[in-house]
């Protein structure tokens, strides 16, 4: 049996991230050293499958005697293409990923790669219908793990010393194990999990934030204050065409009633540029939602029609465009976040380290270099000394 490690290539979502470590605990021990290579394929965008499609290449040419798998999204939409690419062996559907007969009867025994925080996957599919988005292709329909497991599991990375676990979803504030919605979630994990000390919850949908949700994301101090929202854009006539179901003044209000009531709060935001129809006055009414909504992580890119879409038959525009308006809200997000790092200065903030050993985030997820070497994966309380415009550097107290 070969020695060396099996490889996963993962791209895409913290859901993907998730599900990459569970197969790697189903990888087998195979008798005839063969290792498997994996790639856990993201299809939300034309450039996501190319990244894709790339890194396929990339590890065959790195590791030409493994058998080379891939599953995730982009294999699901165009399973026929993947598969005959002349690099891949076997394509796996999304659905079947996770299963262990899928992977083989000789599980590998060896324990979970060390991660500073522990990714769970407690939802998956989504039922809604918004109409540039093909993951319900890859991804299908809600479904919700229940209650019982997602605690047992967050136990047990707690056990296994993780302090931070970030909850993940393709549609996360859906989630719904019999009507207890992700707030009740949220408590059970804090109540049973005593020794969890930071709960992260990745993407959120603004128009299923409600009174609860923001109540425990306002006042519990074990979920961290850093808010991911998946917002798209910040002109209700494109949210509108896209067929969100949020408008721009209920972003605007969700904002600023969490920062009024947790000030240390952070808003983060996915956001399109240059979606079909999107006109000059839209692209300034998104510019501005980042500073009325103090936006200072922003996750931009722009529109890219994927088949079998509604948006994909709408009125393009130009992709040279759409990639200058991208360019701006980036540009416009980046200058929120220095201004927000500057603010930082002096205070002390309790540090996840992460590799190589001087790095890693404060609970609002600002990245911070410490002038020390601390031990990965332990909590440094670091007081803040300076800012750059991309990240923090302090000093342990």
């Amino acid at each position: 049996m070969s020695a060396s490690p099996q490889a996963i290539v993962t791209l895409g979502c913290r859901l993907n991230i998730a599900e990459s470590e569970a197969i790697r605990q189903l990888l087998p021990a195979r008798a005839d050293g063969r290792d498997v290579a994996v790639v856990n394929s993201c299809g939300v965008t034309n450039q996501a499958v190319k990244d894709t499609r790339a890194a396929i290449r990339r590890l065959r040419r790195d590791r030409p005697e493994v058998e080379l798998v891939v599953t995730g999204c982009a294999s699901d939409m165009d399973r026929v293409a993947f598969a005959a690419m002349p690099e891949v062996d076997r394509v796996v559907a999304n659905a079947a990923k996770l299963l262990p007969t899928t992977w083989g009867p000789r599980a590998n025994a060896a324990p979970p790669r060390r991660h500073t925080r522990g990714f769970v996957a407690v939802q998956n599919g989504c039922d809604h219908a918004c109409t540039f988005c093909a993951i319900p292709q890859g991804r299908g329909s809600s479904r919700s793990d229940p209650i019982g497991e997602v605690v047992h599991h967050v136990a047990t990375l707690v056990e296994r010393g993780q302090r931070e676990v970030v909850l993940s979803g393709v549609d996360l504030t859906s989630y719904d194990d019999r009507g207890a919605r992700l707030p009740v979630l949220v408590e059970r994990l804090l109540a049973q999990v005593p020794g969890l000390q930071r709960l992260r919850l990745s993407s959120l949908d603004p128009a299923e934030v409600d009174d609860h949700l923001s109540a425990l994301l306002s006042q519990e101090p074990r979920v961290m204050p850093h808010v991911h929202l998946s917002l798209q854009a910040g002109d209700d006539l494109i949210l509108k065409r896209m067929r969100r179901r949020h408008s721009r003044a209920q972003v605007i209000a969700l904002a600023q009633s969490l920062k009024a009531a947790r000030p240390e709060i952070t808003i983060g935001a996915d956001l399109i540029a240059g979606f079909p129809t999107e006109s000059e006055p839209a692209h300034a009414n998104t510019l501005a939602m980042v500073n009325e909504a103090d936006i200072t992580h922003a996750h931009v890119f722009p529109y890219s029609p994927r088949d079998r879409t509604p948006a994909a038959r709408m009125p393009q525009v130009a992709p040279d465009l759409a990639r200058t308006r991208a360019a701006a809200l980036r540009t416009m997000s980046a200058e929120r976040r220095a201004d927000w790092l500057a603010t930082q200065v002096g205070t002390v903030q309790a540090v996840l380290i992460e590799r190589p050993g001087d790095r890693g985030h404060t609970p609002a997820f600002a990245d911070l270099r410490l002038d020390t070497a601390e031990p990965v994966g332990t909590i440094v309380n670091a007081r803040v000394t300076a800012a750059t415009p991309t990240h923090l550097i302090g000093t342990p107290e």
